[in-house]
């Protein structure tokens, strides 16, 4: 029996000649490419991990340090009692938490726009004309933004943290004192039972018990840190890995590289002037700093499948908005990719 090999029709732009014009032929039939268009590059797929791999880091070593374990952590307020607690970083009165994760989208944004209109790779630096690359970054970021907000803040009402803190058999429970004066003054259990949010439950003095919490710190740091990662690497580098290698699925059906619809100009091909470089560092910082406190949010906060929840739903964001659209060319038309 004689075994038929199908081949998969790849078209790869053919450069121009030396002399200007363009190849005689520019379709190649190759075999399939290494990597499917819904599907990360290998670099990708290590960038990523880093994320997983961090906070089995952190877990692990939150179950062996002696310190850690020693301490009293309270699993209703998810935190450390200060007088003991195993670290600097333990305590949710530390200033990186206070000053840094608590506002965390206020620092991603700066620093997402910093680097957007300071970049060339995206339009004229400093300037605010709207370009065709600038404004579909803005696209991925409202649309990161979105996600976000509902997440975390809003969604019809509750946000889905909290929505799915009730779908648990989570509820708000009252926190009576031992004086008649104190109970009279804070609403009864018939009141509590209403309260659909946490914020809202802590306002009437109550605590949140019961139902599984998403990591919002988890879902918060690698939402923002991987948005900004996703958004330079591309722009600023120009690793195969990064760029070429991604595949794309063209509305006529056919599998290419990223390249084909690469803007000559797109890439870092233009200088960036030097006082551009504090979008970069900026960016780099903010993505740093959120990398370090998810290690630490990892090893001092949350339970495993908590951790693992607000991963979960942060890469289904992430997976959206940049690896999606390379398999859904009309999506890809909305928010475009970056680097192309």
């Amino acid at each position: 029996m004689t075994t038929r090999r199908h081949i998969t029709k790849v078209e790869i732009p053919i450069p121009p000649s030396s002399n200007g014009s363009a190849s005689s032929s520019n379709k190649l039939d190759l075999p399939p490419p290494n990597n499917w268009p819904f599907l990360p590059t290998v670099l990708e797929s290590l960038l990523i991990a880093i994320y997983p791999t961090t906070l089995l880091l952190g877990s692990v070593f939150s179950t062996l340090h002696p310190a850690t374990r020693a301490a009293t952590y309270n699993p209703v307020s998810q935190s450390y009692d200060p007088a003991d607690a195993p670290s600097y970083f333990a305590k949710k009165s530390n200033l990186f938490n206070v000053y840094f994760v608590k506002i965390g989208w206020v620092w991603i944004t700066l620093a997402f726009f910093l680097f957007v209109f300071t970049h060339s790779s995206l339009g004229p630096p400093l300037r605010p004309a709207l370009t065709k690359r600038r404004l579909q970054a803005i696209l991925r970021y409202a649309c990161i933004t979105a996600v976000w907000i509902a997440v975390t803040q809003w969604f019809f009402g509750p946000p889905i943290i909290d929505r799915g803190f009730r779908w648990t058999g989570g509820k708000c429970e009252l926190v009576y004192d031992d004086s008649f004066a104190a109970r009279a003054e804070k609403a009864d259990m018939s009141d509590a039972e209403k309260v659909f949010t946490h914020a809202a439950c802590k306002t009437i003095g109550g605590q949140w018990k019961g139902g599984h919490d998403i990591s919002g710190h988890v879902f918060l740091l690698i939402l923002g840190s991987a948005t900004l990662w996703l958004e330079l690497l591309p722009a600023m580098l120009r690793m195969e890995g990064l760029r070429e290698a991604r595949r794309i699925l063209t509305s006529d059906g056919l599998v290419r590289s990223a390249a084909f619809e690469t803007d000559d100009n797109a890439g870092g091909n233009m200088k960036v002037p030097e006082e551009t470089h504090i979008g970069v560092t900026v960016a780099l910082v903010v993505a740093g700093m959120s990398w370090w406190m998810l290690l630490m949010t990892a090893a001092y906060f949350h339970t495993w499948f908590e951790k693992f929840t607000g991963l979960l739903v942060a890469f289904s964001a992430v997976y959206t908005v940049y690896f999606l659209p390379r398999a859904l060319p009309p999506w890809r038309q909305v928010v475009g990719m970056p680097g192309v």
